[in-house]
């Protein structure tokens, strides 16, 4: 009996790896509690109308980064059939490069066009953000000189899906920019950063092999895997220091719980397909601890 193929669907839904998203929910949540202010108001000030603009670029970015990503690694040949992580659209055959690069492309022009209205209503620079954000997501693999083949991919997550998400998503509430802003990018981006070094480590062998030099090529599987705990702490690190301007900043802590298995999982030498269970928890463990960081700075006010 043959194999039942896939639906279009599920593999549009695998190519989109939906799965990523809380990186994109998370820095808003987090940017749009730092923004609220005590205004006497249920809502403490913050334009829901923005919050939900600011979610949708977010979204639309982190999706077409990941299509960007692999129409790119396709193309390439350093992903196929055999890879170890999630079911990728090019590498596979299961869907031609020229359509996946059009989807690439249609989910950032959602992210210009919801972009642009922020813009109107926040000011000129968000454009230049923006921009600067679709270059970056398409050159992570894209070009001839993919910054993600030269051990940059990191920068690249910390910078936009942290710093640049949860600041942004401040500063179109208030107009400002803000130490607790940038504070609370950092913890996110750490965990990003955590999702990332998981993804490279599981694939380190194959991606050397392939010629793609991800930090954890360069850093190696000991100093790859002492990273990823790093990130961690530091994220609950920076999350304990923002209680000085909010105290109840301190709920992060209730996902503490979440780091303990990827963490010691990581630390035991877990390799190959064990770390998609890994990416999973460390996937979880972000929204865990963006929501309840969210809640402790909205009470907080």
């Amino acid at each position: 009996m043959a194999d039942e193929q896939p639906s279009a669907r599920s593999v549009w839904l695998a190519g989109a790896r939906i799965r990523t998203l809380p990186a994109a929910l998370v820095p808003v949540l987090v940017g749009t509690a730092i923004a609220a202010t005590d205004t006497g108001s249920w809502n403490h000030g913050i334009s829901w109308f923005r919050a939900l603009l600011a979610l949708i670029v977010a979204a639309a970015l982190q999706v077409g980064t990941n299509f960007a990503n692999d129409y790119s690694d396709g193309i390439r040949g350093t992903d196929d059939e055999d890879r170890v992580g999630p079911t990728r659209l090019v590498g596979s055959g299961l869907v031609q490069p020229r359509q996946v690069k059009i989807a690439a492309f249609a989910a950032f022009g959602v992210a210009a066009v919801f972009g642009l209205i922020l813009a109107i209503l926040v000011g000129w620079q968000l454009l230049i953000v923006g921009a600067a954000s679709m270059l970056a997501g398409w050159f992570y693999t894209g070009g001839k000189n993919p910054y993600g083949y030269l051990g940059l991919g990191e920068v690249f997550v910390f910078v936009f899906f942290g710093l640049v998400a949860t600041i942004g998503s401040a500063y179109v509430q208030t107009e400002e920019l803000s130490i607790l802003a940038w504070a609370g990018g950092s913890a996110v981006g750490l965990l990003a950063v955590a999702l990332l070094v998981t993804n490279n480590l599981r694939d380190i062998d194959t991606d050397a092999q392939s010629g793609k030099n991800t930090l954890a090529v360069r850093m190696g599987d000991s100093a790859t895997r002492m990273f990823f705990i790093a990130c961690i702490i530091g994220a609950f690190s920076i999350g304990l220091l923002m209680i000085h301007e909010r105290t109840w900043a301190l709920l992060a802590f209730i996902a503490l719980p979440l780091a303990v298995p990827p963490t010691s999982a990581v630390a035991s030498g877990t390799s190959g397909p064990a770390l998609i269970k890994v990416l999973g928890q460390t996937g979880r463990l972000q929204l865990a601890f963006g929501i309840a960081l969210t809640v402790g700075l909205w009470i907080s006010v």
